[in-house]
């Protein structure tokens, strides 16, 4: 019989991930299988099975392309006629790079409410320094 996960069956961690040098895709992707739960033995697709992640240094990681800060968009729209409102990578990524990294994460999530909460457990740092020591000290216990 194949064992099909309840929600108060899961066992959360906190993964700590580190940016600085690392490919942003590359690094997104995994952060995708963390939030999902796909890294683990207990995978239900209809249970948000994942583990918290917490990105620090998410402005020192490394992006390919030539003019990708120039040329890459993203666009948002409230729904009213001429209301679309561009944003260029290059200054997203100095202003806000939690957004950015948000942005990115969402889309290789599922759609739905069980896509929503798996977003909220993604938590991203500009620096070094963040808030989420004494959770990941227990972990390590």
């Amino acid at each position: 019989m194949t064992k099909i996960t309840k929600p108060n069956e899961v066992k959360r961690e906190w993964i700590v991930l580190d940016a600085e040098g690392k490919r942003f895709g590359r690094l997104l992707t995994e952060v995708a299988t963390i939030l999902r739960g796909k890294n683990k033995p207990c995978f239900t697709p209809n249970v948000d099975c994942g583990d918290y992640v917490v990105i620090i240094n998410a402005s020192r990681a490394v992006f390919t392309g030539a003019n990708k800060a120039e040329d890459k968009l993203y666009h948002r729209h409230s729904g009213y006629f001429g209301s679309v409102k561009s944003e260029k990578f290059g200054d997203l990524l100095q202003k806000n790079p939690a957004k950015l990294y948000k942005l990115a994460v969402r889309g290789m999530l599922p759609k739905t409410n069980l896509g929503r909460a798996m977003l909220k457990k993604l938590k991203i740092y500009a620096g070094s320094e963040h808030p989420h020591t004494a959770q990941i000290a227990k972990e390590g216990k």
